[in-house]
């Protein structure tokens, strides 16, 4: 029985009374809101995600909408990503660095309008940042929470669903493109995404009174599917590689460091927040960099609260940022942020509170 106390500071989703009629077990708080990770049964969530369909409650990926004449230079002068060719209708992955071209949010940036983006943002309050940086900058453009919230459909099979609520078009959406349009007259922004590599869609609600009549629809669509509930807390994500900025980086990291130095264009304008400290990063090399680790054993053994050391050579190289049991690898798998110095295909120790445990470097992704 999942119970929840709401107060001024913590909020739920238009979902949540969906999910926890569905079983919602777990949760944890996330921009401020109360985000499920588990119905109670890990495994099953996991293979219905690998194999099918998964209907999550991502209300928590909020939204900051930037809104008005100097909106679309705003978003540029948060980007190190080149936004120039951006269309209406299209949404971009974008590192958003801080000035000393330190990753403080990735968002996926959907371009509503000339005059109309969001933000959808990963936990932080962007909404301070990007105000402060427009009344700072004398732009026009107003910064605000507007009333979005989005469910996922995530799985091989989700497109089906989709399709089956939506029709066919959506089929021909690419990925991050979107198109806005109306469920049994709930307005919504359609979008190919989702944080996972098994394909879907994220469903973006924008009247948050209806939000368990919207999840019931999907729902309902989603039987022949073998539709089920599930969270974005799963180990696929590690498998497939996928960055959560503030879990797998720290105070320090740089984009060039998690992989995402491709959504980087060092050419953009001088006025892009981190830019400069970001090209000086690119000149003089990047000093860490991250890696997967295969953890020796046979026996699930996820991560704690606190991030995990990891030595090689004897020397303290860098840390472990995650750990979860893959069922498709049947081993222990994490994430290592840690110096260049240390390559794939080396075995380095990491320091556990049941004392240390040799590891294998790899690439990213897993599978």
């Amino acid at each position: 029985m999942f119970t929840f106390f709401p107060t001024a500071r913590v909020r739920p989703s238009p979902f949540l009374a969906a999910a926890m009629a569905d079983g919602l077990k777990q949760a944890n708080v996330y921009n401020r809101m109360i985000m499920p990770t588990s119905y109670g049964d890990p495994e099953a969530e996991y293979w219905r995600l690998i194999n099918g369909v998964s209907q999550w409650d991502v209300g928590v990926e909020r939204q900051v909408q930037l809104k008005g004449p100097d909106a679309g230079r705003l978003a540029q002068i948060l980007s190190p990503r080149d936004l120039s060719n951006c269309q209406v209708g299209q949404g971009k992955y974008v590192p958003l660095c801080n000035h000393r071209g330190t990753i403080i949010n990735d968002p996926i940036l959907l371009k509503m309008a000339d005059d109309l983006y969001w933000l959808s943002i990963a936990d932080s309050d962007m909404w301070l940042w990007a105000g402060a940086i427009a009344a700072e900058r004398g732009l026009n453009v107003e910064v605000s929470d507007p009333d979005v919230a989005p469910m996922a459909l995530q799985g091989p099979k989700a497109e089906d669903v989709v399709a089956h609520v939506l029709g066919d078009w959506v089929r021909g959406l690419k990925y991050f493109w979107f198109r806005e349009t109306e469920v049994a007259g709930i307005p919504v922004a359609v979008q190919r995404s989702g944080w996972s590599k098994q394909g879907g869609f994220e469903i973006y609600l924008k009247d948050s009174t209806r939000g368990t009549e919207l999840w019931n629809i999907f729902k309902e669509a989603g039987q022949p599917w073998g539709i089920g509930p599930g969270a974005p807390a799963t180990p696929e994500r590690t498998e497939s590689g996928l960055v959560s900025v503030g879990g797998d980086t720290d105070e320090e990291t740089n984009p060039f460091e998690v992989r995402l130095g491709k959504y980087v264009d060092l050419d953009v304008g001088d006025d892009v927040v981190g830019i400069h400290a970001l090209r000086r990063i690119k000149a003089e090399g990047v000093k860490r960099h991250q890696l997967g680790v295969i953890l020796e054993g046979d026996v699930p053994a996820p991560m704690g609260v606190n991030r995990e050391n990891i030595h090689h050579q004897g020397v303290n190289v860098g840390i472990m940022t995650n750990c979860v049991w893959s069922p498709r690898m049947k081993a222990n798998i994490g994430y290592a942020l840690i110096s260049v110095s240390a390559q794939p295909g080396e075995v380095v120790q990491i320091q556990r509170a049941s004392g240390p445990v040799n590891a294998r470097l790899v690439p990213l992704p897993f599978l």
